[in-house]
């Protein structure tokens, strides 16, 4: 394994950095609300389901349990 020069990979890292295209703020603040909206439509979902679920199993235990 080569020992690689540190000013060489200051460089290289600075050559790469500057291909980066970075994200306006309107860019951010928009893709930030939909992160929100889309944990909270998950979260009412997730909450739906595991309401059928116990309400299933609560009649099904009712049924059978007497």
């Amino acid at each position: 394994m080569a020992i690689a020069n540190p000013m060489k990979f200051v460089q290289e890292v600075r050559a790469e950095i500057s291909k980066v295209v970075w994200p306006s703020r309107r860019e951010v603040i928009m893709t930030t609300i939909m992160v929100f909206v889309m944990a909270a439509v998950t979260a009412i979902f997730f909450f739906l389901v595991d309401m059928l679920i116990r309400t299933g199993l609560n009649g099904v235990l009712s049924y059978f349990g007497g």
